[in-house]
């Protein structure tokens, strides 16, 4: 979630082990074989320290251990699916290209896709929603920090936010305040309520919200931006399920809500109503 505090990151790993140990252990192994492959081919070390080759391979791990269930290609997989996200994570750095989780989606595509061929050995994991017929407000919003580890655990995306919270308190808020907003944008264009419910329209939006938090007026403007781009593009993959084949969209909105906010920051700066956004 963008955030480099040593605190904030024992937070998260608590949040996706109270929440499913078979995603944190994924997640630590893919995480810690990103951060070996750094050290092997001698990545800069501010960069690994700052944890810059763990965060995509971490959501590779994590992302895997919802898709299948117990065996040892699933691990195998989080291993190399961790040095895959680190390796392009480096390349995309070394080109200073800010794609901040489109390493973990690249990879975490190309492993499902390769899986699915291959049922008998990648067991799926199976899931379910309760049904419901309203949703908590306040719930749906932390539920969505929870779900940018894929974790449903209402526990969980409290612990993640307290982790944001620890670090940087305003992005912590504009995140819960955006992941709200995701929320009621699903439930006014008709998205499911047990997808809404689980926060499955928040974590976009709370990734994006960090990106965009500040202490200046103009950053709530972007925030709202950035999270309306980002919410649409959200339910728009995930209403016509093109990419279900893959696994899902996990961050691409986000990804692609962000590049865009990012190119529209560029525009307004150069035209004349910068003075409205300084």
């Amino acid at each position: 979630m963008l955030q480099k505090n040593q605190m904030t990151g024992i937070f998260f790993l608590a949040g996706v082990f109270w929440s499913n140990w078979y995603c944190g252990l994924a997640g630590t192994l893919a995480g810690l074989a990103g951060c070996v492959l750094a050290r092997i081919r001698r990545f800069p070390q501010q960069e690994i320290d700052d944890g810059l080759y763990a965060f995509s391979p971490i959501l590779v791990g994590t992302a895997l251990a919802t898709q299948f269930d117990h065996s040892l290609l699933v691990w195998i997989s989080a291993i190399l699916g961790g040095v895959g996200a680190a390796s392009l994570q480096r390349y995309f750095i070394a080109k200073k290209i800010p794609v901040f989780t489109l390493p973990f989606i690249l990879m975490t595509w190309a492993l499902i896709v390769v899986a699915r061929q291959f049922p008998s050995a990648f067991p799926g994991q199976l899931g379910s929603m309760t049904a419901l017929n309203s949703f908590s407000g306040l719930q749906a919003g932390t539920n969505g920090f929870g779900e940018v580890f894929f974790q449903s655990s209402a526990l969980s995306g409290v612990l993640f936010f307290v982790g944001v919270f620890v670090n940087r308190p305003i992005s912590a808020l504009y995140a819960l305040a955006a992941s709200f907003l995701g929320a009621v944008f699903a439930q006014v264009f008709g998205q499911p309520i047990e997808m809404i419910h689980l926060g499955l329209f928040g974590f976009n939006a709370v990734l994006t919200a960090i990106v965009f938090s500040g202490n200046e007026k103009s950053d709530g403007a972007w925030v709202l931006i950035g999270v309306a781009v980002t919410v649409a593009l959200d339910i728009f993959l995930s209403s016509k399920g093109t990419l279900s084949f893959v696994g899902g969209a996990f961050t691409l909105p986000f990804v692609l809500g962000t590049w865009l906010t990012l190119g529209l920051q560029k525009i307004v700066a150069r035209s004349s109503w910068s003075a409205f956004f300084p």
